[in-house]
């Protein structure tokens, strides 16, 4: 699968529970934009209403060479398709205490653009504290090793 947009900012506010991936409803200046790397998820979570499911905050800038006739809106809300038993069971879950469903990126099955969406509940800010922490570790850990490999052998 190759990722066209990340949302990194997804794992860091939310801990993920479950996962699922789900097509979009896209017009064709949208997949041009999107083949050129002009989207944007940062801002995006996925709203559910009247039982269907719905990408907002999700930026797809238009080009430049977009047609005269369209007006292209680039953050207009996409709709996005699952199977209903599916949707159900999501509406269930973020129906019950602090789960909500967020985009966590977009990529390319089969010839088409899909999304994958998460069932989440945010972070406590102690939580976000030990996930910083975490990450400056690994960082520091692998700057360590570098150093050690790289340094001069003693012999």
């Amino acid at each position: 699968m190759a990722n066209i947009a990340e949302n990194r900012r997804a794992r860091f506010e939310y801990h993920i529970e479950e996962q699922y991936e789900a097509g979009i409803v896209l017009s064709g200046w949208e997949i041009k934009a999107i083949r050129a790397g002009q989207v944007q998820l940062t801002d995006g979570y996925v709203l559910i209403r009247d039982g269907e499911l719905f990408l907002i905050g999700c930026r797809i800038n238009a080009l430049r060479s977009a047609s005269t006739h369209v007006l292209p809106e680039p953050d207009r809300t996409k709709k996005l398709l699952m199977k209903k038993d599916e949707i159900r069971r999501l509406v269930g879950k973020v129906e019950q205490k602090g789960f909500t469903l967020v985009p966590l990126n977009l990529h390319y099955k089969g010839g088409r653009v899909k999304a994958e969406i998460a069932l989440a509940k945010g972070k406590a800010q102690h939580d976000k504290r030990d996930t910083e922490k975490k990450r400056d570790w690994e960082r520091e850990k692998g700057r360590l090793m570098r150093h050690k490999v790289s340094g001069p052998a003693k012999d």
